[in-house]
């Protein structure tokens, strides 16, 4: 499942990118802090699985930059997504392959950090989420 962020936010409004994004709060796990944010970008409930990381440096849009170490998890459920309008603008759900053409051919409408994901992580993504099946 793919999200277009809210038009209204203030980095990436309107691009594609990952199910939800997460920052931990103080003491949160990154299990913790993604099953939070998965209910409240999505209204979503999953068990999520850590997958693996990866460190990316990007410049957005804004003028900004961002250096993170980003956590992968995956998780399944039969919920109807209940999206946060403040969040997420729509959703769709999509296969790896349909992912990937429509990368190549509409790259500038995803997240730079998701384009990196997928450039970089790609084998490993199909790997975790055939493993967390």
């Amino acid at each position: 499942m793919l999200q277009q962020r809210a038009l209204s936010k203030y980095h990436s409004p309107g691009l594609w990118t990952n199910t939800c994004c997460s920052h931990q709060r103080l003491g949160e796990t990154n299990i913790v802090a993604g099953t939070r944010r998965l209910q409240e970008e999505m209204g979503l409930n999953a068990n999520l699985k850590p997958a693996f990381s990866f460190l990316y440096e990007a410049k957005l849009d804004q003028g900004l930059t961002e250096h993170e170490i980003d956590h992968v998890v995956f998780g399944y459920t039969n919920d109807k997504p209940n999206i946060n309008p403040d969040e997420v603008a729509a959703y769709k759900w999509i296969t790896i392959d349909q992912l990937t053409q429509e990368l190549e051919k509409n790259r500038g409408s995803f997240t730079v950090w998701f384009q990196i994901l997928l450039d970089q992580h790609l084998e490993k993504i199909i790997k975790a989420a055939n493993e967390s099946m």
